[in-house]
């Protein structure tokens, strides 16, 4: 596939054949290497034959082969002409990470790794169908799919200013749980409040350097401050609702004309794209609301072995999410559907969608490590705006599969390391730990410097991961 560079990070494929737009990759030499080596620029290529897309299809430095649409890719469609896709989105729907802040310091937390580590495992649910102590009724579910985290605060399970410090203010409006269907509602209805398995985690961290001193203080961080990363999403109910329009989609408009099967899709203003989006928001919600009650645990857990913590949050970010944003679009502000899959929005200062204590500065933007590699907070850019739809990375992204990793790495051997760097690991099975050994991710670092440089997103603090649980 030929391609050309255009700048020291960024490479271009050349519209072509069936292509509607060419295909723009943010990468470094380095990285773009790497990033070859799978199918991920061959997906990419079919995302850009797409009905409706506008500009470009776009790849992050991150990005590596997925179910449709490559992780790490980004895409925007006209509302008029365009798609929506299940595969643009991801299975585990509003795969996301937040960001919690703590009035503790490394040394207040020293001695007492094991202790919390302990505790928190065992207060908050995870691996592969964990279930929830958190029951819910489905009239119940019912009202979180519809409304969210705002919900779930109404009945106790937060302090009355978290849903301000989360994307969409934790509830996606137009979402209707009758286009949820009742096998999804049943695969989620006693897994609210649990982390999952793959890579799904919650990590305590020491943030180790401060880059862009004013953002960080409206953030509210400061070195050697400790801070708490959850990644988790919508569990079996995303899942079942990716599954279940995947098969509607492709009875009702076939897969032969497309590039890849995997690409099947609905037109965005067609009843069965309204469905999807309809359901798709549910499930965000679904994964926000997820993310408040292991928020809720992890407070109540952390009060018992420091009775006068504070813990807050300082954001709350989607991965994989479909979203109708404005964009200027040839001069012209328009409004568009962008999916964003294994990618994370990055808007600058003076979007309405940030919370108002952000305004000035820009959205935090949240790029967790893995186990023994650093974490990152940015800042969105107006810059970000212009070139990707308001998205950059959302993590180092995978260099190996997991089936490769357990093949290469020992789960027993890693944790030693990590010990030996003063990193307290838990998690359901060795598997688990060697799955998502840091070796099989690309450098994180790497991968954050091309951001920060192109401006996709800028450098705020650098966070080392000191207690890690996984799913």
């Amino acid at each position: 596939m030929k391609t050309k560079k255009i700048s020291e990070n960024i490479y271009e494929i050349e519209k072509l054949e069936r292509m509607k737009v060419p295909v723009r990759v943010y990468s470094s030499p380095k990285v773009f290497e790497r990033i070859k080596e799978d199918k991920t620029l061959e997906q990419i290529k079919n995302v850009a034959e797409l009905p409706g897309i506008i500009n470009y299809a776009i790849v992050l430095p991150d990005a590596h082969q997925g179910y449709g649409f490559p992780i790490g890719g980004v895409a925007a469609f006209d509302l008029e002409k365009g798609v929506i896709s299940p595969g643009g989105v991801g299975y585990d729907i509003n795969c996301g990470v937040r960001l919690l802040k703590t009035n503790l310091t490394r040394k207040d937390i020293r001695g007492k790794e094991n202790l919390i580590l302990e505790e928190v495992y065992k207060n908050i649910p995870s691996g592969v169908g964990a279930g929830s102590s958190f029951k819910l009724k489905e009239k119940e579910l019912k009202e979180i799919l519809k409304n969210g985290v705002k919900f779930l605060i109404e009945k106790g399970y937060g302090e009355k200013d978290d849903f301000k410090f989360i994307e969409e203010e934790g509830c996606i409006q137009n979402a209707n749980p009758d286009k949820v269907s009742q096998r999804a509602r049943r695969r989620g209805i006693g897994q609210l409040g649990t982390l999952g398995a793959g890579n799904h985690f919650l990590d305590f961290q020491e943030i180790e350097e401060i880059f862009d001193k004013k953002t960080a203080n409206a953030f509210g961080l400061k070195k050697g401050q400790i801070a708490i990363l959850i990644h988790c999403g919508s569990r079996g109910l995303g899942h079942q609702i990716a599954s279940d329009y995947i098969q509607l989609m492709e009875k009702e408009y076939g897969s032969k004309n497309l590039p890849d099967r995997e690409l099947i899709n609905a037109p965005i203003k067609s009843k069965l794209g309204k469905d999807y989006f309809s359901a798709m928001n549910c499930a965000a919600n679904f994964a926000f609301a997820n993310r408040q009650i292991i928020t809720y645990n992890l407070r109540d857990t952390m009060k018992k072995i420091f009775p006068n913590i504070k813990v807050e949050i300082v954001y709350d970010i989607c991965h994989n999410i479909a979203k109708i944003e404005e964009y200027k679009i040839n001069g012209e502000k328009k409004l568009v559907c962008v999916h964003r899959k294994g990618a994370t929005r990055s808007f600058g200062a003076g979007r309405k969608e940030i919370p108002e204590k952000y305004k000035k500065v820009g959205q935090p933007v949240l790029i967790p490590g893995s186990m023994g590699t650093a974490s990152y907070v940015l800042v969105g850019t107006k810059k970000a705006e212009k070139l990707t739809f308001g998205s950059t990375v959302h993590g180092a992204g995978r260099l190996k599969s997991r089936m490769s990793a357990l093949k290469e790495f020992k789960g027993e051997k890693i944790k030693k390391d990590l010990s030996s760097k003063n990193i307290f690991i838990k998690a359901g099975s060795w598997k688990s730990i060697a799955e998502e050994s840091p070796e099989a991710y690309k450098d994180i670092d790497e991968v954050v410097r091309i951001v920060d440089e192109e401006g996709l997103s800028k450098k705020v603090a650098k966070l080392k991961p000191i207690i890690v649980i996984m799913g």
